[in-house]
């Protein structure tokens, strides 16, 4: 019998494989990337006081695409990069969510990194 692959179950176990080696402290705070079908999200986040800093997504009126394509993920990577160099945030520890670093995720990180976050 051939099982079905319960793909959102594999990425829950590759982020949580990838949550026991990336961890977020005040001075580098960790970049967290969420993607579902329709929209994409974003967060900074200080694990050690479990916070989030700063957070952006499709959702947000800045961003003029409102799918979880590439072109929004460049929109929603520069934006993420603006509000956190705002509130002095600048080194970043990137935690990809499971997801394959290609892409959507890899398009997020490359502008998030051109919007001066160094990761």
């Amino acid at each position: 019998m051939i099982k079905k692959i319960d793909r959102r179950a594999e990425r829950t176990r590759r982020h949580a494989r990838v949550r026991n080696k990336v961890f977020g402290t005040e001075t580098r705070p960790r970049l967290c990337v969420f993607r579902s079908n329709s929209n994409l999200y974003v967060q900074v986040i200080d694990d050690v006081n479990g916070k989030t800093l700063v957070q952006a997504s499709t959702l947000d009126k800045e961003v003029k695409t409102k799918h979880a394509n590439c072109e929004a993920a460049k929109e929603v990577g520069n934006l993420i990069a603006k509000r956190a160099l705002e509130k002095n945030i600048k080194e970043v520890v990137f935690d990809r969510g499971g997801y394959i670093y290609h892409g959507v995720v890899k398009q997020l990180a490359e502008a998030a990194r051109e919007g001066g976050l160094e990761f």
